[in-house]
């Protein structure tokens, strides 16, 4: 988890005019910070396991969206400060749906499985 965080707070340290943003990909930008919160989400999912298995399964579902907003937010305000870079609220917008995306898919990969070893132990 901190090596992602870490990840994006370096990329979000490079100044505007140092990022190369294909541009005949619309939007590329919003997919960037789509798939990298997506994998923060999952770093995030992987650090709480051990508690996701206790049954309060929605509360760290919820609490991980609310970490990768709140990094994003972080990382919103810290790139106020980079030449070239700006704040929007379209990245968090971005962010945040990368996380909530992955832990959509986290919750039915697990009920999946739930299901598949409850119907093989029948």
């Amino acid at each position: 988890m901190t090596v992602v965080m870490g990840i994006i707070f370096f990329l979000s340290h490079q100044p505007g005019d140092s990022l190369y943003m294909p541009s005949f990909i619309p939007g590329f930008d919003k997919i960037a910070h789509m798939g990298v919160y997506a994998l923060l989400a999952g770093t995030v999912l992987y650090a709480f396991q051990p508690e996701l298995r206790n049954g309060r399964t929605v509360t760290f579902l919820l609490a991980t969206v609310a970490i990768c907003l709140i990094y994003g937010l972080g990382d919103e305000f810290h790139q106020s400060f980079i030449p070239g870079r700006s704040v929007s609220a379209a990245d968090v917008v971005a962010d945040t749906l990368g996380a909530v995306g992955t832990c959509i898919a986290w919750y039915f990969w697990v009920r999946r499985k739930l299901s598949a070893v409850q119907i093989s132990g029948s």
